[in-house]
């Protein structure tokens, strides 16, 4: 094998890798618009339509067209959607959790004051709770 044929076998894998990456990069966009589509309260339904026949009949010339023309929107509706899990996260986080340090103390003192638990299992609650 001779010099020439593994440059070009080298290029030839190199466009390989190129075109693989990029139709990844374009599926990623293009899931990426249909999610904002659907995510858009204020576009009708035709529209909608519309944009995805256009994104199956004119790919990247449609995809362009999408990122240019809606790109600031679909930015903020996904920024939207994600600050609602962070609050759906926090909320669930917080009602798994349970009490707070304090509301914890608070009980262990109160069964404390009321001869449930001694001084020494009181102590163990407050710095189990506390780290």
């Amino acid at each position: 094998m001779d010099g020439a044929s593994k440059m070009e076998g080298f290029w030839e894998f190199f466009w390989f890798i190129f075109v693989c990456f990029a139709f990844a990069a374009y599926l990623s966009v293009l899931f990426s618009i249909i999610t904002d589509l659907f995510r858009d309260r204020e576009t009708s339904g035709w529209v909608k339509a519309i944009w995805i026949f256009l994104l199956f009949v004119i790919p990247f010339l449609s995809a362009l067209v999408y990122v240019i023309a809606r790109g600031d929107g679909m930015a903020k509706r996904s920024m939207a959607a994600a600050h609602q899990v962070k609050q759906a996260q926090d909320s669930y986080i917080r009602d798994v959790a349970g009490k707070s340090p304090a509301q914890q103390i608070g009980d262990a003192k109160a069964l404390l004051d009321s001869g449930a638990i001694t001084d020494a299992e009181f102590q163990a609650i407050k710095t189990k709770t506390l780290t």
